[in-house]
């Protein structure tokens, strides 16, 4: 009876330790994640990698500058637009780059203001942008992210979305070794004016709606992230002649008529910009569809392939105002 008193007295002392020890473990994990996360917000820099390679592009001194976030990226053929425009060829470049933020091309535009004092800038923006719902680390846009204080940032992203935190740290270090090598100046210039070209994704597996996509999830366009935003593209119109807020076309396989919950989503985005544009002096191009582009023109429910893109940059260049 004894030695069964003892053993258990032995284990409920072991329990013990490694319950401490869990928990020690998990407040140095916390901590060091929270100091590495305020280091890196001292050493983030506004305008990522993807950013910074297309910036060449601006020695080009373009009238008309593409930017915004992979819908453009993909979509806008600047050689094509440049004709359409009756530019020559390199006064119209595409600066977009994946998960495009206004909060990066602020960055840019304050950086090189000469540049767009008296160009146009056209831009685009992802429902991610505005969306607090979204916490995903690859659509989470980053500069919005830096501007959350550390403990925000944990009591947000920890535990289930810890990989966003992961992914401001590694983006900060790269983007200010990025910002140290001056690739504006010194860069290799990207081909094709910046436009990269998408091929059809034949065995993509579509979603069976998008009111449940994950750019939409957990809808809410009141929070931090749409006030950075909206604020940005704000003091991007004071900057350029002409700002352009553009709203892309999703696939026409998918039915706002039927999909009532995307379209409320949708329609709610395509407001919070309207009254911003009007507040802010810049122009919205809502684009819910394109006519003559069908759902063979789409690699998938956002992005167009290369067939479609002759077609969306001529709807695009027919629409913005001189």
């Amino acid at each position: 009876m004894l030695g069964n008193v003892r053993r258990m007295g032995a284990l409920r002392t072991s329990a013990r330790w490694v319950v401490g020890t869990l928990l020690l473990t998990v407040a140095v994990w916390i901590g060091g994640l929270a100091a590495l996360s305020a280091v890196a917000k001292q050493v983030h820099d506004d305008v990522p990698q993807a950013l910074a390679r297309k910036l060449p592009l601006l020695q080009l001194k373009p009238r008309i500058v593409f930017a915004g976030d992979s819908r453009t990226h993909y979509q806008i053929d600047a050689a094509l637009a440049a004709k359409l425009a009756g530019l020559p060829v390199g006064k119209v470049v595409n600066i977009a780059y994946e998960a495009g933020e206004p909060l990066a091309f602020l960055a840019v535009m304050r950086r090189y203001p000469e540049l767009f004092a008296d160009a146009q800038v056209v831009t685009s923006v992802a429902p991610s942008i505005f969306n607090e719902g979204v916490k995903q680390a690859t659509a989470y846009p980053q500069n919005a992210f830096a501007r959350l204080g550390v403990a925000q940032q944990l009591v947000t992203f920890l535990p289930m979305r810890v990989g966003t935190v992961i992914r401001f740290i590694r983006e900060a270090f790269a983007s200010r070794l990025t910002a140290d090598q001056d690739l504006a100046g010194s860069g290799t210039m990207p081909p094709d004016y910046g436009y990269v070209g998408l091929k059809h994704f034949a065995a993509y597996n579509w979603p069976k709606d998008l009111g449940s996509h994950p750019l939409y999830e957990n809808w809410n366009v009141n929070g931090p992230k749409s006030q950075f935003e909206i604020g940005a593209l704000c003091d991007m119109a004071r900057l350029t002649q002409r700002l352009t807020v553009m709203l892309p076309p999703w696939s026409p396989r998918y039915d706002r008529g039927i999909d009532t919950v995307w379209s409320k989503k949708d329609a709610e985005e395509v407001a919070l910009l309207t009254t911003a544009g009007e507040r802010c002096h810049f122009d919205v191009l809502n684009i819910p569809a394109v006519p003559g582009l069908t759902a063979e023109d789409y690699s998938d429910e956002l992005h167009l392939n290369e067939s479609g893109v002759p077609l969306y940059t001529r709807h695009v260049m027919s629409h913005l105002k001189s």
